[in-house]
């Protein structure tokens, strides 16, 4: 059993036992927490297709940790004008681990 949920503004694929990356969610470690907005339930070869999100279906998860991504650096620059700037950017993240699948 698979569904695709929404969250952060972006989807995700997820299975029961699997391990996503989410943007950062105001959750504790160790607490669960519940995605409301399932777009598509899919189970034993048939699918479910939400206008947009399925009806009473719900995917709970556990929060693992709270994390920052890798550092990238943003830099901008304009010939012959002696314009540089340079930034970096670490984006947050949360590890939440898929316990079940409403649908």
């Amino acid at each position: 059993m698979y569904a695709l949920i929404e969250t952060g503004g972006k989807q995700y694929r997820v299975e029961e036992g699997q391990a996503i990356y989410v943007e950062k969610l105001p959750v504790e470690e160790g607490e669960t927490v519940t995605f409301d907005k399932v777009l598509l339930v899919g189970k034993d070869g048939e699918t479910v297709i939400g206008t947009p999100v399925v009806d009473g279906a719900k995917v709970t998860g556990k929060v693992e940790k709270h994390g920052k991504g890798k550092k990238i650096v943003v830099f901008k620059y304009k010939p012959k004008k002696n314009y540089k700037r340079k930034q970096g950017h670490r984006q947050p993240f949360t590890k939440v681990v898929i316990d079940k699948i409403d649908a």
